[in-house]
């Protein structure tokens, strides 16, 4: 991947990367693109251990390429971006970390509730995940982040933090269980339309991604929207996502759009 770095510096300094990216763009039918982007960022501490840096540069890189993903993602006319930034299984990594992660994560949400970018084009942020396992300053970003931005609705960011897809259904069917034991439910009422309604995502005008991608070369979802993305499609990049380029992310939308979708049918 080193050296891969090396070949991708000197290409962009030839000017032959940008070259390929407008050829990409010109590819790309916009009448056609995903309404909702979900992404599984993946590969921060390699790119920190390729780089010879410490564990939290990678992870400062990678919140990073968020805005730089969202701004392609508005250039694209793709309304909801969910990303996945920390998982549930994510707290049992070394303290030091998840320390260093959660002081991250409270200096992003504060900026990105003040960025110009944001208010700009009108973008909706919000946290999904069971926010009461993060500690209180960073409950109280995420807060003021959502409150910032809560009458925007032209573009939506979500931030997937302390999430779970599995821990998601679950809390979605405590929510049901206990309307059904307040009677405000009957249990014979239940369907598919039932759980997603009680959903992180329930709110979303479109609450299940189209495309789902995910970096570093791994293949799987890794409980990431376990119950929104029956039938998304996966597209699995080999790039690190702090080195995540607009040409990896242009080929993803190009493969989307080149796929058919049946739906099961």
């Amino acid at each position: 991947m080193f050296l891969l770095i090396k070949l991708y510096n000197l290409l962009s300094k030839m000017g032959i990367l940008k070259i390929y990216e407008k050829i990409l763009e010109k590819e790309i039918d916009r009448s056609r693109v995903p309404k909702h982007v979900g992404i599984i960022m993946d590969g921060n501490r390699r790119t920190a251990k390729e780089l010879k840096k410490p564990v939290t540069y990678g992870h400062y890189l990678g919140a990073e390429k968020v805005r730089e993903v969202l701004k392609w993602c508005i250039d694209l006319d793709i309304k909801i971006v969910t990303v996945y930034a920390f998982s549930m299984e994510n707290f049992r990594r070394p303290k030091e970390e998840v320390k260093a992660l959660m002081e991250l994560f409270k200096k992003k949400f504060i900026e990105v509730a003040k960025d110009e970018d944001i208010h700009k084009y009108k973008v909706r942020v919000r946290a999904i995940g069971r926010i009461n396992k993060l500690p209180k300053d960073v409950q109280d970003a995420i807060k003021y982040a959502e409150e910032k931005t809560k009458n925007y609705s032209n573009y939506f960011l979500n931030i997937a933090i302390a999430y779970g897809g599995q821990q998601e259904i679950v809390d979605a069917v405590k929510k049901i269980a206990k309307k059904i034991k307040n009677n405000e439910l009957d249990i014979e009422d239940i369907t598919e339309e039932t759980i997603s309604k009680h959903l992180y995502t329930a709110n979303l005008p479109y609450p299940n991604p189209d495309l789902i991608i995910r970096t570093s070369g791994e293949e799987r979802i890794s409980n990431f929207l376990t119950w929104q993305s029956s039938y998304s499609e996966l597209y699995f990049c080999e790039t690190y996502w702090p080195l995540f380029r607009k040409i990896d992310f242009l080929r993803a939308i190009r493969d989307y759009q080149r796929r058919e979708r049946r739906f099961g049918r």
